[in-house]
């Protein structure tokens, strides 16, 4: 009987752990490399063997990023004339998929309404602060089928 009441404090007493301390500086998990707020340095569209820079233009003051989250994409590009006359503005928006370097974009919305609802494959490259999206934009009702190479600066 004896071995019984002094067998369960010590149960009990193995059951009770010391609170597990945390430590004062607490990990962070990095994010993916791809998740940020972009800024658009620099686009060229390839079509059938010729490139054209599309971003920047000479002469057209305007400003374009990208912001990535875990699940979603969009994008901005206005122009940086302000006052009168008439805005550039274009944007769009969607869920993305990033696996190894294969990144695609699932459009659902945009300012263009006929570029919604398509998907499009990239490959990505990251150095630094710096993302290379390259991959082909093709919508056969529009007729579109090119190459784009586009250029961001991660800003901070």
């Amino acid at each position: 009987m004896k071995l019984k009441f002094l067998l369960i404090p010590v149960v009990l007493l193995a059951a009770c752990k010391a609170p597990v301390k945390e430590d004062a500086a607490v990990k962070e998990v990095p994010l993916a490399p791809i998740q940020g707020t972009w800024k658009l340095a620099s686009a060229v569209t390839v079509t059938k063997g010729d490139s054209v820079v599309t971003y920047p233009i000479k002469g057209n003051k305007e400003e374009m990023i990208k912001v990535i989250n875990d699940s979603h994409f969009a994008f901005f590009k206005h122009d940086l004339k302000g006052g009168a006359g008439k805005p550039i503005f274009d944007s769009g928006a969607g869920t993305y998929t990033l696996v190894g370097d294969n990144y695609t974009e699932n459009l659902q919305y945009c300012n263009y309404r006929e570029w919604e609802n398509h998907s499009f494959n990239f490959k990505v490259t990251f150095k630094g602060d710096t993302l290379v999206q390259r991959g082909i934009e093709k919508i056969d009702s529009l007729k579109i089928d090119h190459e784009i190479v586009e250029t961001y600066i991660k800003l901070k």
